[in-house]
């Protein structure tokens, strides 16, 4: 009987233990959403979902361009069926892009970020890709949001609303 080497097979010393043959396919998805604020109240509404561990991650709400909208559309629409509160736009916040793999595919993800007001609504944790919503101070956004890109962007939209020109600048709807 010859000597154990220690392993236990299936890969030689220096590789990498890889799926051979199996190449996931590449993906470009767009979203938009936003931080809604209530200005009265000093609050953002934000949403919360579990992650693959069952963890609850707060995030700003986002989704899908569907066909045929604008980004703005976007973002008014997926605040409203995420969080129940209906908005407009102030102003663009910026744009973050990630990747990730899901189901066999490699995402490469873009969502616009704008900053919205609340106009109506009651906060509503309808939407089954949610687990919960909540208004929360503006001031505890940066410890309470899952993604340090979110938080920079709520960090921006901060300084924007203290010197006064979140609504002063409105930007021009973007096209998808």
């Amino acid at each position: 009987m010859s000597p154990s080497t220690g392993r236990s097979g299936g890969t030689r010393p220096g590789r990498r233990n890889r799926r051979r043959g199996r190449r996931l396919r590449t993906v470009d998805e767009t979203s938009a959403g936003g931080l809604v604020l209530d200005e009265a109240h000093g609050a953002a509404a934000i949403i919360g979902r579990l992650d693959r561990r069952g963890r609850l991650l707060w995030s700003l709400p986002k989704g899908h361009i569907e066909a045929g909208e604008t980004s703005e559309q976007t973002a008014i629409r997926e605040v409203s069926e995420e969080t129940g509160i209906e908005s407009k736009v102030l102003r663009t916040l910026g744009t973050i892009d990630y990747w990730f793999v899901a189901e066999d595919r490699r995402v490469h993800k873009t969502v616009h970020h704008f900053l919205l007001e609340a106009v109506g609504g009651e906060l509503s944790d309808e939407d089954v890709e949610v687990t919960e919503v909540a208004w929360v101070p503006l001031g505890e956004l940066d410890d309470l949001l899952a993604y340090a890109d979110e938080r920079r962007l709520v960090r921006l939209a901060l300084d924007l609303l203290s010197d006064g020109s979140a609504s002063s600048e409105r930007s021009g709807a973007e096209s998808a």
